[in-house]
């Protein structure tokens, strides 16, 4: 669905009101017609979002998700199976051998992801371990869809 045909719409209506005004009326509503366009745009995409999540609660068995491409919006319904295959078992319910790392971070940086623990209500270790699985599913995500090559691995330690 083109977005561009709807604040093509809301543009013209615009100049249309204007025309009945005087020279500067009609150049200042070009103008807030040419400024509004994004944020129609982006107000849009907000009602479409909002829709997807009341169908999708609707259906139950079934997800809406609306995607953005330019001025381009998709909407993608998947099953709900499907959506639960792509989160991550917990740090709690994966099994098998547990290594250790040390992981050696600036004071600010630590300091700053301590915060964002206990504003989860999770261990440090915990949440550490949450950021680096939920990054290598984005990762895998990426590359599952054909988004180029992997990168190269980084050395520095």
């Amino acid at each position: 669905m083109n977005l561009d045909s709807y604040t093509a719409r809301l543009r013209a209506d615009l100049v249309a009101a204007a025309a009945l005004g005087d020279e500067q009326t009609r150049a200042t509503a070009e103008a807030l017609a040419t400024a509004a366009e994004s944020s129609a745009r982006l107000v849009l995409l907000a009602a479409l979002s909002d829709l997807a999540a009341e169908v999708s609660t609707a259906l139950g068995d079934r997800t809406v998700h609306v995607s953005v491409h330019g001025t381009d919006a998709a909407v993608d319904v998947r099953p709900v199976a499907e959506e639960r295959a792509e989160v991550p078992p917990t740090f709690e319910e994966m099994t098998g051998d547990i290594s250790r790392v040390t992981l050696r971070l600036v004071e600010q940086l630590k300091s700053r992801a301590e915060e964002a623990a206990a504003q989860s209500g999770q261990s440090l270790n915990s949440w550490l371990s949450h950021a680096v699985s939920n990054t290598l599913r984005d990762q895998m995500r990426g590359y599952g869809s054909g988004s180029g090559a992997k990168p190269e691995p980084r050395t520095d330690s």
